[in-house]
């Protein structure tokens, strides 16, 4: 029995030429028990947002390749989306990326009393991510953090 973990690695392999011709990027591939079948969850991204119809090819292309390869034992559904509006930051890039907005960052220990932060995100060093929340600047260090998002701005 072939593990999640592998799934995910076999398929994020196959969707790397995919990826590539549609010039989009590949945010987070999930594989998980779902009911009676497995759910393989594919969230895209590019610069200005994508479609409906980059969501469709992908999962098209995707599928075929699947069905060649064969890499999933289990039955399952594919899915291919946006990350949405308050997408998951999970890179050193991501933050990089959105610079200038805001987010929420969970983190694993407590840095200056707190592990949750909201504020617009200032800089990143090679270390760290800064966030400006209304008047104090926290220097959030990237191993440190459990997990982050955009947060919608009002």
């Amino acid at each position: 029995m072939i593990s999640e973990k592998t799934v995910i690695e076999k398929v994020e392999a196959c969707l790397i030429p995919i990826i590539r011709e549609g010039n989009l990027e590949l945010v987070e591939v999930e594989f998980r028990p779902s009911g009676k079948r497995w759910l393989l969850r594919i969230y895209i991204d590019k610069e200005g947002g994508v479609t409906i119809d980059d969501c469709a090819w992908v999962s098209r292309e995707l599928g075929i390749v699947l069905d060649v390869e064969d890499i999933i034992e289990h039955p399952y559904r594919l899915e291919v989306s946006s990350p949405g509006l308050t997408r998951k930051l999970t890179k050193r890039e991501d933050f990089i990326r959105y610079i200038g907005k805001r987010c929420r960052i969970i983190t694993t220990e407590s840095i200056a009393g707190r592990n949750d932060f909201t504020g617009e995100i200032r800089n990143i060093t090679d270390d760290g991510v800064e966030i400006s929340e209304k008047i104090d600047i926290f220097t959030i260090p990237i191993c440190a953090i459990k997990r982050a998002h955009l947060e919608i701005e009002m």
